[in-house]
């Protein structure tokens, strides 16, 4: 039986309605010329806190960005109430082109990478001299990540009152990485503080640092006006600390000298997503040496051009060794 008639048009044909009562989905998303510029300082839960100006701005991230994350450091795009008043709640609607990236995986068989800080100018890796003692396995393996991910290395050694730092400071000599040696009687007084404040004017400075190493205790002495959280104790039979930071949080230096971004302690550091070609880019006394290595050369294997290039005098044999060390860290775990 026919249904219709024989001269049906359009207007004649029945439209299944929509049972949700909502306007049909589109490709098409807003630009949002007009939203504001702002700088996330802390993630929980799915909501943002972001600085718009000199307000501080409670948001949620917009629908059209789909899995696309923002991370602490991030430069934002918002609308809505940007207030900052109790209760209010703007969207963020674009994420900004990053300049760098601190990236890590669970472990080293974990393909899924996680970014932990964005647009950050340095790496502060901090390590206690003793109680814990010191894991230059995991420094190698946040080096590595922040060669890759375009950051500046910076070693924040602690707690010099109980070991002195001549060890550390001749295995990291040839990186020729910027490095404060602090103890526990100068983070009371200030001293430490001053010091290290001195390397990151100006800067977006992410703090990394397995637990007990006094990070906190450090972060809390240079942004004294927010103290970001307790300190930990060190376990005495494990010889671990105890996590007192739980998310990442940028905090402002005083006068706008610059941004600290403390971040959870970690135990581990996986470097699944790194590119060992790429490590290369941050010894430029021998990357012009590799010119002629082989095809996919590990630049540790016995035809490796980097030997000659070391031989005929162009760069220190040291610098070819810490070069080795970093790259096979992506090969090893911190505790081998």
């Amino acid at each position: 039986m026919r249904r219709y008639g024989k001269h049906t048009d359009e207007d004649d044909i029945r439209a299944r309605p929509n049972r949700k009562g909502n306007r049909p989905r589109t490709n098409i998303r807003p630009k949002h010329e007009d939203a504001a510029e702002g700088m996330v300082l802390t993630v929980d839960r799915g909501r943002l806190t972001c600085l718009v100006e000199d307000r501080v701005v409670l948001a949620m991230k917009a629908r059209e960005l789909g899995r696309k994350a923002a991370v602490v450091g991030d430069r934002v795009a918002l609308v809505g109430d940007l207030s900052g008043k109790r209760d209010t709640l703007a969207r963020i609607v674009r994420i900004e082109p990053r300049d760098s990236v601190l990236r890590r995986t669970a472990d080293d068989d974990d393909p899924y990478e996680r970014v932990v800080v964005a647009n950050a100018d340095q790496l502060a890796i901090v390590t206690a001299l003793a109680d814990p003692e010191p894991r230059p396995r995991l420094i190698d393996r946040c080096l590595v990540a922040a060669f890759d991910g375009g950051l500046e290395p910076l070693l924040v050694m602690t707690k010099s009152d109980l070991a002195p730092p001549d060890e550390l400071l001749e295995l990291y000599g040839a990186l020729d990485i910027p490095y404060v040696v602090t103890s526990r009687e100068e983070l009371e007084n200030g001293d430490a503080a001053d010091r290290v404040r001195e390397q990151l004017d100006g800067r977006i400075t992410a703090f990394v640092g397995h637990s007990g190493v006094g990070k906190t205790t450090l972060v809390n002495a240079l942004v004294p006006a927010d103290r970001r959280r307790t300190t930990g104790h060190v376990n005495a039979v494990t010889g671990r600390g105890r996590h007192t930071t739980t998310s990442a949080l940028a905090l402002p230096l005083s006068d706008d000298e610059g941004w600290v971004i403390d971040t959870p302690g970690v135990r581990s550091f996986g470097l699944h997503h790194v590119d060992p070609s790429r490590v290369i880019h941050a010894f430029p006394d021998l990357e012009p040496g590799t010119e002629g290595c082989p095809r996919a050369c590990s630049h540790d294997e016995p035809d490796c051009a980097l030997d000659q290039w070391v031989a005929d005098g162009h760069a220190d044999p040291q610098r070819l060794y810490s070069l080795r060390r970093l790259l096979a860290a992506r090969e090893r775990r911190e505790g081998d």
